[in-house]
C-alpha cells in the first residue's frame, strides 16, 4: 500500500512492532501472517487472496484483499487492484485503518491512471478517524507529493508541515529542509496571506519564520530581533530547535553601507545615450531618500575603464557600480581577478564566463534571464507543450536556448521551437508550426484524387497548449495575425505568450486591441502607468521603452547596495523593485522575475 518513507529506520521499526503483535496473537501456521500488516505487500497478489478465501473473519479477510489490490499496484497491474477494492467496497468492515487504506490505494491508482489532482478528489480522511501513526505519515507524505505535483506549493508545506508530527525528532531535518526551500520562492505578500490560518500551528510559524526572514533579511538588527522574538513564543517548533542554514548566514552577513559610492558609465561618445537613462535613474533613487553623509561620483568609461577604475579607487571609492559595456566588464573582471582584496562592486552586465567572488556581483537586463524566467511562467501556468516561434537572429536563439534549457529542467522535456525570418518567410515558418502545410498538402492530394468539387478546411495541430512568441515589435504586428488565422476552426485557440521586446511604443487602444488575449512580461514599472511613470515621460519624451527600462534598472542598482550582501547569504530573499522581483544567486548574478500582463480590450492589464 505505503510508498516507503525516506526515514528507513523510521519505517523499519513500525514494521518490525507490527511483526512482533502478529507473532504473539497468531499461530505458526503460515508464513504470510507475519506480513499481514498493512505496511508493506511483500507477496505477490495471489497468495494474499488465497488467504483472503480461506478466512473467515470479515476483518481478517479484509486486510488480506487490500493487501492483494497493494501488490498489484506494485506491479503495475492497475485494472485487477480496481476489482479488487471495488468488489470489497459494499461489506467492508468499519474498521478505519481499513477504510482509511483502501481510500489511499483507490488514489494511488487514480495518481497512476487518471491525475494527481483525481488522486487528491479522493485522499479525504474523515478527521475524527484515529490512525496508526505510520498510516497518518504515510496519508501526509503522499498528499505532500500530490500537491509538488499539481504546483501548489503552499498545500504541499502544510502537509509535510503535519507529516512532521509523525516523525521523530531526529528524523525531521530533511522535512524541515524541503520545506524551507518550498517557502523561499514564495512573494512576502503571498506569506503573508496565509499567515492567519492557526489551524495548523507549526505551518503557521514556518509562515511567521518566512515572513521575518524576507521582511527583515537586509537589517540584520531588526532580523536578530524578530527572530529572537518568534523564536521565545515558539520554543518546540522545528525551525525554532535548529535555523535554517542559510538564514543564520544572512545573521553573520555584514552589509555593505558605503558613504562613498563610485559610478562607472560611458558618460560621452556614442554609447552615452544608453548609459544616460541608467545614470538618471540613479540620480533619481538617490534624491528620493537623500542622505548628507553618503555621496554618489560618476566617472566616464569613455577613456578607458582602467583608469576610470582606478581614479574612483584613489578618491576612496568604498563601492562602484558599473561599468556598463560587456568588454568594459570584461577588462576590469581581470583586474579584480588579480587583486587579493577588491573593492565591492555592483557590475551593470555580465559575461558567460568569470569567477564568482563574495564582494562583486552582475547586474543586467539579460534576454537570456527572460527567456528562463518565461518558462517558469508557462511552466507555473500548467503549460505541457509549448511552441516556440523565435526570430532567426543572436537575441531570438539566445532565448530560445535559455528558454529550453529551462523547460528541460523543469519538466525533463525539451520544447519545440522554430526559428523565423522577417517578410513572406514568417507566414511559411508559422504554417510549418502549426501543421497548416501538412492539412494543406493533405487536401491538395484528396482533391486530386476526388476531384476539385471537394469541400474542406485545414486542421492545425491540437497537441500545443501554449505558443511563446520571442521577437520585435514590429514582427508581432505580423506574427499574431498569422497565428490568427492559421489556428484552425476545429482546433482550441492555445494560450500566446511574448516577451518584453514585443512591445509596442506609444500603443494606442487601436493596436492594443489586435493583441487581445496575449500575455506580454516586462518590468514591473512599465506594466502599469502611474504618478511616476508618468513624470519620466514628460521629463525625457524622447525615451523609448528599453530606455524606461535601463532607468529602473538605474533605479534599482543604487536600492540595491545595501541589501546586496544579506541577499546572497540568503538566496530566498527577494527585493521587489522597479525592474523585477530581484534576489541574488550563489555566484553573484542578480536574478530577475518579470511581471506579466494580459491584453484585453484594448488595455494591458497586469496579471
Amino acid at each position: 500500500m505505503l510508498k516507503r518513507l525516506n526515514t528507513t529506520k523510521f519505517v523499519c521499526a513500525l514494521i518490525f512492532s507490527v511483526l512482533v503483535v502478529g507473532c504473539a496473537t497468531k499461530k505458526q501456521q503460515d508464513n504470510v501472517d507475519a506480513s499481514a500488516s498493512l505496511v508493506a505487500a511483500e507477496h505477490p497478489a495471489k497468495i494474499y487472496l488465497a488467504e483472503a478465501t480461506n478466512s473467515s473473519l470479515p476483518e481478517k479477510r479484509d486486510r488480506y484483499l487490500l493487501l492483494a489490490a497493494h501488490a498489484y499496484i506494485n506491479d503495475g497491474n492497475f485494472n485487477s487492484a480496481v476489482n479488487v477494492l471495488t468488489s470489497m467496497q459494499k461489506s467492508m468492515v468499519n474498521v478505519p485503518s481499513l477504510q482509511a487504506e483502501h481510500i489511499y490505494l483507490r488514489a494511488r491508482i487514480a495518481e497512476k491512471t487518471n491525475s494527481s489532482q483525481a488522486a487528491l478528489d479522493i485522499l479525504q480522511y474523515p478527521p475524527h478517524w484515529q490512525l496508526p501513526r505510520w498510516q497518518m505519515a504515510s496519508y501526509h507524505q503522499f498528499k505532500a507529493k500530490l500537491y509538488k505535483n499539481t504546483q501548489q506549493p503552499i498545500d504541499q508545506v502544510k502537509q509535510l508541515s503535519l507529516l512532521s508530527n509523525y516523525l521523530p525528532k531526529s528524523e525531521t531535518t530533511a522535512i524541515n529542509n524541503v520545506i524551507w526551500k518550498l517557502l523561499q520562492p514564495l512573494h512576502e505578500e503571498t506569506v503573508q496571506s496565509f499567515m492567519r490560518d492557526q489551524s495548523n500551528p507549526i505551518f503557521a510559524g514556518w509562515l511567521q519564520l518566512t515572513f521575518i526572514a524576507k521582511h527583515y533579511a537586509v537589517e540584520p538588527t531588526q532580523l536578530v530581533r524578530y527572530l529572537g522574538e518568534w523564536q521565545r513564543n515558539n520554543p518546540y517548533h522545528p525551525g525554532a530547535v535548529k535555523l535554517p542554514a542559510d538564514l543564520e548566514k544572512a545573521l553573520n552577513a555584514k552589509p555593505f553601507r558605503p558613504q562613498n559610492i563610485a559610478v562607472l558609465l560611458p558618460l560621452s561618445g556614442p554609447r552615452a545615450v544608453v548609459a544616460e537613462p541608467i545614470r538618471q535613474g540613479l540620480m533619481s533613487s538617490y534624491l528620493s531618500d537623500y542622505d548628507a553623509n553618503v555621496s554618489i561620483n560618476f566617472y566616464d568609461t569613455q577613456q578607458g575603464v582602467a583608469a576610470a577604475y582606478q581614479q574612483a579607487v584613489a578618491k576612496g571609492a568604498e563601492f562602484i557600480i558599473g561599468p556598463l559595456l560587456p568588454n568594459e566588464v570584461e577588462e576590469l573582471q581581470k583586474i579584480n581577478d588579480k587583486q587579493k582584496t577588491t573593492v565591492p562592486q555592483l557590475y551593470l552586465n555580465q559575461t558567460d564566463t568569470f569567477t564568482p567572488q563574495p564582494n562583486l556581483f552582475y547586474f543586467s537586463l539579460s534576454p537570456a534571464q527572460e527567456a528562463s524566467d518565461a518558462a517558469h511562467k508557462l511552466y507555473s501556468d500548467g503549460v505541457k507543450l509549448p511552441l516556440l516561434l523565435a526570430s532567426n537572429d543572436p537575441i531570438g536563439k539566445r532565448m530560445a536556448d535559455s528558454f529550453k534549457q529551462t523547460w528541460q529542467t523543469l519538466t525533463s522535456n525539451d520544447a519545440e521551437v522554430y526559428f523565423y525570418d522577417a517578410g513572406d518567410q514568417m507566414k511559411v515558418t508559422v504554417q510549418e508550426a502549426l501543421g497548416v502545410k501538412d492539412s494543406q498538402a493533405r487536401i491538395s492530394r484528396m482533391r486530386d484524387l476526388l476531384g476539385s468539387r471537394l469541400e474542406s478546411d485545414f486542421r492545425s495541430r491540437q497537441d500545443i497548449d501554449a505558443i511563446y512568441m520571442i521577437s520585435g515589435s514590429q514582427d508581432l504586428a505580423l506574427l499574431k495575425p498569422f497565428l490568427d488565422v492559421n489556428f484552425s476552426v476545429f482546433s482550441e485557440p492555445v494560450t500566446l505568450y511574448t516577451t518584453s521586446r514585443s512591445r509596442l511604443e506609444n500603443e494606442s487602444a487601436q493596436s492594443a486591441q489586435e493583441l487581445n488575449n496575449l500575455i506580454i512580461s516586462d518590468v514591473p514599472w512599465l506594466m502599469q502607468s502611474n504618478s511616476e511613470t508618468q513624470l519620466v515621460s514628460e521629463l525625457w519624451s524622447g525615451w523609448n521603452n528599453s530606455q524606461k527600462r535601463l532607468y529602473a534598472m538605474g533605479y534599482d542598482a543604487l536600492e540595491l547596495v545595501n541589501r546586496l550582501a544579506q541577499m546572497r547569504a540568503f538566496p530566498g530573499y527577494q527585493f521587489i523593485g522597479r525592474s523585477g522581483a530581484l534576489s541574488v544567486k550563489p555566484n553573484g548574478v542578480i536574478d530577475r522575475q518579470l511581471s506579466w500582463g494580459k491584453y484585453n480590450q484594448g488595455q494591458l492589464t497586469p496579471l
